[in-house]
C-alpha cells in the first residue's frame, strides 16, 4: 500500500507533537494543551474507549454544544478504526434519537446540558451501552478517563476507514450519515491549505458547531497545518471577543454573526479587525452585507467557501483577491473556482449530459474528499454518487468562462437558514399529519439577517379553517426550532404542472424577483 493509503488524521497530531512539542494546540474555557499533552491525552481517550469494547467498525456519538471533548473523542475513535457521529444537539427528541439509532453508537457522550433531554429518551435508544456525561458539577468524563490505561499499541488503520459521522437531512425526510473517510478527511485539509495556508504561530478560531463540516472538519484542517485552535461553546459575542482578545486571527464565519458584529457598533468593528482572515459560507451573503464587511475591515482577507458534508467541506472558494479586484466585482455573486483537487462537471440532470458553457445546470463533484456513502443507505448513495465517482451535489449553477461558479437554484428542496441545511420534506412530513391540513409546500424565502428563512403554503382540509400560529407551534413540538416555519400562508390551491407535481418554483418566484442574486 502507498503512504496515502495507511495515512490517518492522528498522524498529523503525532507530527506536531514530535517536532513543537511545547507549543500550544488547542485553547477550550480556559484550559489549554500543547502538541504532546494534547497527544498523550488522545492516545488515553483512545484507551479507555479500548477498555469500553470500541474497535475498528464500531461508533460513538457526542450531543453537546461545541466542546474539545467532542474533537478528542473523534481523533481517538479514529486511531481505533471507530468512526464518531456528532448529532446536531438542536433536533428535537423524536429527531434526535433517530439519528443517534441510525448511527450505531455504542457509547454516547452527553453534555451536561443536554442530559435530561437525552435520558428522556434512553428506552429508545437501543443500542447504547453506556452514556458519560461530559462538563458541569457532574463531569463523568474525567473521572472516566482517569480510570483508563493509555493506548500502547494501537491498530493499524487504513485511510479508506470512517472517522466521522456528520448527519445530512435528505429529500426522503430523515437525515442521513455521511460517512467521511480519513483519506476524505486528509484530502480536505491539504486542497483548502494549498490555497488558504494557515502559519505555526496562526491560531483559528473554531465557532461553528462541530456537528456541522464548518466545525470539526474545519478545526481538523487546522491540526493538520500544526495552527493553534481556539474552540468556543458558541459563536455569542463573550466567546467571539474572547477568543479574540486570545490571539484568534483566522475564523469561519457564517454571514448572520458578521452582520451582528457590524451591527454592534464601533467597538465591536474595532475588535474583529484582529482577525487576518476571514472565510464565510455555509449560507448565502447578501451584497451589500459583503461591502460593508470589506469597507470595515480593509486589511482583513475575505474568503467566501461553497462546499458540503458529502465533499468534506469546501469544494470551491473566491479568494481575497477577487473581493477587492473593481475589475472582478460581478464575481462577488459567484462561490469562487474549484479547489485544487476538485474535478467538476455541470450536467443537464435530466439527460446527465454536460451543458453547454454559460448554461444552467446540476453541480457534480469528485474528488478524494467525497464521501463513500451514507450509513445503511446505498441506495440513497446510489442516487448520490454515479458509478465513476461524481458527485451529484443537488444544486443548480453555471461557470463563467475562468470557471467562477454562480449558484443560481437548487435542485433539491433544500433551505439555508443561518449556516443550516433545512430540506422541505422533512417539515412537509410534520405538517400532512396535522388534521386541518390537506397540502403544504415549503419553500425558503429571503431573509435579511438569516439568509433564508422557513415558510409554509399550505392548503387547508376542506370545511375546515386553521391559523397560521397553531400550525408554527405544531411544528415546534415536533422539530428543531430552526427547521420550523417563521410564516405560514393559506391557499386554495397550490400551482402544479401538467404531471400534478407542485410547481415550488412558483411559490418562490414573488419573493426572489427583486434579488440580485437568487440565493441572497
Amino acid at each position: 500500500m502507498s503512504d496515502a493509503d495507511n495515512e490517518i488524521i492522528f498522524d498529523r497530531l503525532a507530527h506536531w507533537a514530535q517536532v513543537r512539542p511545547d507549543d500550544v494546540a488547542v485553547q477550550f474555557q480556559g484550559t489549554e494543551y500543547t502538541w504532546s499533552g494534547w497527544h498523550d491525552r488522545i492516545l488515553h481517550i483512545a484507551g479507555a474507549l479500548a477498555e469500553g469494547g470500541i474497535g475498528a467498525g464500531d461508533t460513538v456519538a457526542f450531543v453537546d454544544k461545541n466542546h474539545l471533548s467532542c474533537l478528542e473523542v473523534t481523533y481517538a475513535a479514529s486511531l481505533l478504526g471507530a468512526a464518531a457521529a456528532v448529532p446536531n444537539w438542536r433536533l428535537a427528541g423524536e429527531e434526535l434519537d433517530y439519528v443517534i439509532n441510525d448511527s450505531g453508537a455504542r457509547i454516547l457522550f452527553v453534555g451536561n446540558e443536554f442530559l435530561q433531554q437525552v435520558m428522556a429518551l434512553r428506552d429508545r435508544l437501543t443500542g447504547i451501552e453506556q452514556i458519560i456525561t461530559v462538563g458541569g458539577e457532574h463531569d463523568e468524563f474525567e473521572p472516566w478517563l482517569a480510570e483508563a490505561s493509555v493506548l500502547s499499541s494501537p491498530p493499524e488503520v487504513g485511510a479508506d476507514a470512517t472517522a466521522l459521522i456528520l448527519y445530512s437531512s435528505g429529500t426522503t425526510g430523515r437525515p442521513k450519515g455521511v460517512q467521511l473517510t480519513h483519506r476524505n478527511l486528509i484530502a480536505h485539509s491539504a486542497a483548502v491549505l494549498e490555497i488558504l495556508p494557515a502559519r505555526h504561530d496562526d491560531c483559528l478560531l473554531v465557532a461553528m458547531p462541530l456537528f456541522h463540516v464548518g466545525g470539526s472538519c474545519y478545526a481538523i484542517m487546522g491540526v493538520h497545518a500544526g495552527a493553534r485552535c481556539h474552540f468556543t461553546r458558541e459563536a455569542d459575542a463573550p466567546s467571539l471577543f474572547g477568543a479574540l482578545a486570545a490571539g484568534a486571527n483566522i475564523a469561519f464565519l457564517v454571514p448572520p454573526v458578521i452582520a451582528g458584529v457590524l451591527a454592534a457598533g464601533e467597538q465591536a468593528v474595532a475588535a474583529f479587525s484582529a482577525l487576518h482572515r476571514i472565510t464565510y459560507g455555509a449560507a448565502p451573503m447578501p451584497l451589500p452585507l459583503l461591502r460593508s464587511a470589506l469597507a470595515a475591515w480593509p486589511e482583513t482577507e475575505f474568503v467566501q467557501v461553497y462546499g458540503m458534508t458529502e465533499c468534506a467541506g469546501v469544494v470551491t472558494a473566491l479568494l481575497p483577491e477577487v473581493h477587492r479586484d473593481p475589475a472582478q466585482e460581478e464575481r462577488m455573486a459567484s462561490a469562487g473556482q474549484p479547489i485544487p483537487g476538485v474535478e467538476m462537471r455541470i450536467v443537464d440532470p435530466a439527460t446527465a449530459e454536460d451543458v453547454a458553457p454559460g448554461e444552467t445546470g446540476e453541480l457534480w463533484w469528485r474528488s478524494e474528499q467525497r464521501t463513500p456513502g451514507y450509513l445503511g443507505k446505498p441506495e440513497a448513495t446510489a442516487e448520490a454518487v454515479t458509478a465513476d465517482g461524481w458527485l451529484r451535489s443537488g444544486d443548480m449553477g453555471r461557470a463563467d468562462a475562468d470557471g467562477f461558479v454562480f449558484i443560481e437554484d437548487r435542485l433539491k428542496d433544500m433551505i439555508i437558514t443561518g449556516g443550516e441545511n433545512v430540506y422541505s420534506p422533512e417539515i412537509e412530513r410534520v405538517l400532512v399529519e396535522h388534521p386541518a391540513v390537506a397540502e403544504v409546500a415549503v419553500i425558503g424565502v429571503p431573509d435579511d439577517h438569516w439568509g433564508e428563512t422557513v415558510k409554509a403554503v399550505v392548503v387547508p382540509v376542506t370545511g375546515t379553517s386553521i391559523e397560521p400560529d397553531e400550525l408554527i407551534h405544531y411544528t415546534r413540538q415536533r422539530l428543531a426550532k430552526f427547521k420550523c416555519p417563521t410564516t405560514v400562508d393559506i391557499v386554495d390551491l397550490l400551482p402544479r404542472n401538467p404531471t400534478g407535481k407542485i410547481l415550488k418554483r412558483e411559490l418562490r418566484a414573488p419573493y426572489w424577483k427583486d434579488r440580485a442574486h437568487k440565493l441572497v
